[in-house]
């Protein structure tokens, strides 16, 4: 063993290692000249045995990197010491034919009676870059991969929960007309029976008054049985009307109407439905001429009407107001009712809402959601004022 390891330390066995190491070894002075390199370093830059003696480092240095390379390497022979060169750093190696690799380069000084020397020790990284390149690249796709399927995920996890909340809103929906059928059968029940039972006691009451020679109280019943037959109809028109609000069948269609004449035949339309000494008074301001669906408008009116004919007392005026400016048409019904309570007040566009003060007069509790609804068809809105026992203004308000 002893033998063994004289060998190796006698010039022939440091020769036969330079020679033979697979790593690329080289030898500068301190002038940066090459005064040995092995054959693996020859064959790594491509150069013949003995081609390179004599030639500065720089040589094997793209040339972008020539000058930063003889300063540090000026700086290097004062400041000798065994480190990794260029740590932190991207080195490259130029070849005899001027294509790059990337390299590996670990220095180590020291001194002989001859000057400062340089071993530069080289590794050729060209196939663990191209690895880790891969490794990179592998790892970005992947990523791209996982993001892509996270978003899929996000955007699955997102349909699901818009399913769950149409399901939700379906549901809910379902329940809300379960429960409108439920009271529109415990209400039609009721509203329809007693305006039926009038009219069948009415016609009886008619024919024997005509017997009679009765006139008087033959026209009484059948003012009954017509206003029995208006109340039915306002029922019906309030369901029908509801049913096509949720079946999306009512749409806002404008057209040029002349409004002041349009109010006149409303109140003419209305006079049917007044009490004996009740009418109509009508205040109209503004132009004449605009835009408004005709059929929506008439509907609200004729729901605003009624309510404040049915709510008013036999000798009182229901007041028809209209207002037409610039920026709105403003259109407002007042009466001098029972008027509504301020508890009351928050709940009246509420489906099936009646008033505490109104539970005895006929009604489906569904007009003012449907006057609402209509308006927010137009872009208007509807507010209300009122005094209990002193009357209600409901306003109508459209942008122009």
């Amino acid at each position: 063993m002893e033998y063994q390891r004289k060998r190796m330390e006698s010039k022939e066995g440091i020769d036969a290692l330079f020679l033979h190491a697979t790593e690329g070894i080289l030898v500068t002075n301190a002038e940066g000249l090459i005064t040995r390199i092995n054959p693996s370093a020859e064959k790594l830059f491509g150069y013949s045995p003995g081609e390179l003696n004599g030639v500065k480092i720089e040589a094997l240095v793209p040339s972008r990197f020539t000058h930063k390379h003889e300063n540090n390497r000026a700086n290097y022979v004062h400041h000798p010491h065994a480190r990794a060169m260029g740590l932190g750093m991207e080195l490259f190696g130029l070849k005899k034919d001027g294509s790059e690799f990337p390299v590996e380069i670990s220095l180590s000084p020291y001194k002989t009676v001859e000057g400062t020397f340089v071993i530069a020790f080289i590794v050729d990284i060209t196939l663990r870059k191209e690895a880790e390149r891969n490794l990179r690249n592998y790892s970005e796709d992947l990523e791209r991969q996982v993001k892509n399927r996270t978003l899929v995920l996000e955007e699955a996890i997102k349909e699901l929960e818009r399913t769950q909340k149409e399901l939700d809103a379906s549901l809910a929906k379902e329940k809300e007309l379960n429960e409108m059928k439920s009271r529109f059968v415990s209400m039609a029940s009721h509203e329809f029976r007693t305006p039926l039972t009038t009219m069948m006691s009415s016609l009886s009451l008619v024919s024997r008054y005509n017997e009679r020679n009765d006139p008087e109280n033959h026209a009484k019943h059948i003012r009954k049985i017509e206003k029995s037959i208006v109340n039915l109809t306002d029922i019906l028109n309030d369901f029908l009307s509801v049913s096509k609000l949720e079946e999306g069948k009512v749409h806002n269609m404008p057209e040029e109407i002349n409004l002041r004449q349009f109010l006149r035949d409303i109140d003419s339309e209305m006079q049917g439905m007044l009490g004996e000494k009740q009418h109509i008074d009508q205040y109209y301001s503004g132009e004449e001429e605009v835009l408004l669906d005709a059929k929506l408008l008439r509907n609200i009116l004729f729901n605003l009407i009624s309510n404040a004919i049915k709510f008013s007392p036999e000798e009182s005026a229901i007041e028809l107001h209209a207002l037409v400016s610039e920026q709105a048409i403003a259109i407002w019904v007042k009466d001098h009712g029972i008027g509504i309570s301020e508890e009351d007040q928050q709940h009246l566009f509420e489906r099936f809402f009646r008033g505490g003060n109104a539970t005895h007069i006929q009604g489906t509790g569904l007009g003012l959601n449907i006057v609402a609804r209509y308006a927010e068809l137009m872009d208007g809105n509807v507010t209300i004022e009122s005094t209990q026992n002193k009357g209600t203004t409901v306003k109508l308000v459209i942008p122009r």
